[in-house]
């Protein structure tokens, strides 16, 4: 309701950003607030976002941001005042009091070099502070209800702060920077794959640097263990005479260009894929599931999860009678999806046992990719599904990573024609939701590509038909995501995919009661997602798809047809069809 930009100001707003596509829930949100000279800046967000609100910022268009100390590391935005809503703050881990560090770091924002002469810092009391202020402003004047007021206190997990609090932050020297190194087999690989002394190399870099004497140690354990594992796994290989570079060792001429090995346990992961059966209709999705259980966990994913999972045991529990104490005992041994879980901690102690390096990596079986293509979900309904609006950029984050991991991290053998699309697939996926991730990785891997190129605004992902592969895998999704929803009877669920085509609730039911009436349920195995039940007509501007049911008796005389809009697509960033047809297929 607050009104902060003149009209002439949020045209220039308008102007600026464009053909922007603002492509999640959270852009909804967000394209409503810069338009009137509000920003919100913080981790959570896609990177394209804040990109904006910094562009935006830096022209001076903004007249407000609400953000975290993301504002205050690595650009230069002209901010006048700064305003501490609270002196702590959630670390991942548990509420603190900010450091100094960090509170000169966002209070060194105001009053910019180049923008002001001066700059305005405000701190905020705590609310039930405030609240006592303005009740004893009210019985200032009477001394007996004085006596009678009662003081509110502070909210129970507050971690509380006052001036003392603040004086002490403002008098404080910024805390030293501490190393943090790390020996990953990626770094290994690198050396290696340069001229020279490989061990000559690691020597210097493992021993002159920053860290204290033990944790270099450590360090040079670690890397003789991790290049021991590559040797084994023949990613590296001897030789018997140096080359004239000085070169010792080298990697497998047999490798695929692009591979690599970026996460701790990288090399686990090669052992891991060769206990795998090829021949199992499940091979590419459990080729997925170890590359997962390798990344780093998405804390705000599983925690939602394990919510959803939870919430769903309570209520079919409750709906199967069980009494509260034993819904609370039986809780305890619901987790987030884990595929694989039992063969690959088995395998990884076995691992352990030759690579003892890897006994500091941390093995954690997960299903985001995995589920996500199993359930054909785009990244829009994941979001909402799991309620994970304000942590957009840390979702994208996690399958950037994925992708990279399976793009460079998978031996030629796995390398299936599966896995392939699914691998398309994620790559198209987090290019259109916002490329800027993936267009920082190839940009470092490629020597040849300018590095000072100055941050500009976000560029429109490139059209989404342009890979047809990884198009007709989102359209593939798109109709089986409405399969499963017809197998489990969700109508409600269909109707708002369909409305808009005219395909409501109701008249999915309708359908749905006649299938029904023939057919005891409808497959979602393997075969009713494979391209045997699928139909393309593909043509310039409309794709016509028709995708057959898998009914038990094995008739294909069930299916629906659909309209694939490409030039829609393109602009949408996601596959847009259109119910024509549906029911007994003529």
């Amino acid at each position: 309701s607050v009104n902060v930009c003149t009209k002439e100001e949020k045209a220039a707003i308008a102007e600026m950003i464009g053909g922007f596509r603002f492509s999640t829930s959270f852009g909804t949100t967000l394209s409503r607030l810069v338009r009137h000279g509000i920003g919100v800046h913080h981790a959570g967000m896609l990177p394209k976002y804040r990109r904006l609100v910094e562009q935006l910022a830096q022209a001076g268009l903004l007249k407000v941001i609400c953000g975290t100390d993301t504002l205050g590391v690595g650009i230069n935005v002209p901010i006048r005042t700064v305003v501490f809503s609270a002196l702590s703050k959630y670390d991942g881990t548990r509420m603190r009091l900010l450091n100094a560090r960090e509170f000169h770091q966002i209070a060194g924002r105001a009053g910019r070099a180049g923008y002001d002469t001066a700059g305005t810092v405000v701190v905020q009391a705590p609310d039930h502070e405030v609240e006592n202020l303005k009740q004893f402003a009210k019985v200032a004047d009477d001394p007996k209800k004085r006596r009678k007021l009662v003081r509110r206190k502070a909210p129970e997990g507050m971690v509380p702060w006052g001036e003392n609090t603040m004086n002490r932050l403002m008098d404080a020297a910024p805390e030293a920077l501490t190393s943090n190194m790390r020996v990953s087999t990626a770094m290994i690989l690198d050396v290696v794959d340069r001229p020279g002394d490989p061990f000559e190399a690691m020597r210097r870099l493992l021993t002159d640097n920053h860290e204290p004497r033990k944790r270099q140690l450590k360090h040079i354990r670690e890397a003789v263990g991790i290049a021991r594992s590559l040797l084994q796994a023949g990613v590296i290989e001897h030789l018997d005479q140096p080359e004239p570079d000085g070169r010792r060792y080298r990697l497998t001429v047999d490798l695929p260009d692009d591979f690599a090995l970026n996460q701790p346990l990288s090399t686990f992961a090669l052992a891991a894929v060769d206990v795998l059966d090829p021949k199992s209709e499940s091979y590419a999705l459990d080729v997925v599931s170890v590359i997962e259980a390798t990344l780093e966990d998405p804390r705000q994913i599983l925690a939602a999860q394990l919510n959803k999972a939870r919430g769903e045991a309570v209520a079919q529990m409750k709906a199967d009678g069980i009494e509260y104490d034993e819904r609370i005992e039986l809780l305890d041994e619901v987790t987030y999806p884990k595929p694989l879980a039992e063969l690959l901690e088995h395998t990884y102690e076995v691992y352990r046992q030759t690579n003892p390096w890897a006994a500091d990596g941390h093995l954690s079986p997960k299903s985001v990719v995995r589920e996500m293509w199993e359930r054909a979900m785009t990244f829009r309904e994941y979001i909402s599904v799991y309620g994970l609006t304000r942590s957009e950029g840390a979702v994208l984050r996690y399958l950037s990573d994925a992708f990279k991991a399976l793009r460079s991290g998978v031996p030629a053998a796995a390398r299936t024609e599966e896995l392939a699309d699914i691998v398309e697939w994620l790559g198209e996926l987090v290019r259109q939701v916002d490329s800027s991730l993936l267009d920082e990785w190839e940009q470092l891997t490629s020597p040849d590509q300018p590095h000072d190129v100055p941050v500009a605004m976000p560029a429109r992902p490139r059209p989404l038909t342009g890979n047809e592969r990884a198009f007709t895998a989102m359209v593939r999704n798109a109709l089986f995501r409405r399969v499963e929803l017809f197998a489990r009877a969700r109508w409600d669920e269909l109707g708002a995919l369909d409305a808009a085509s005219g395909w409501t609730a109701d008249r999915w039911a309708e359908i749905g009661e006649e299938y029904f009436d023939e057919h005891a349920e409808v497959g979602t195995g393997a075969d009713a997602r494979g391209p045997a039940l699928l139909i393309f007509d593909r043509q310039p501007q409309v794709w016509r798809v028709r995708q057959i049911l898998d009914d038990p008796a094995g008739d294909h005389d069930w299916g629906f047809d659909v309209e694939v809009d490409l030039a829609a697509s393109d602009e949408e960033g996601a596959a847009v069809l259109r119910i024509v047809d549906a029911g007994r297929m003529r």
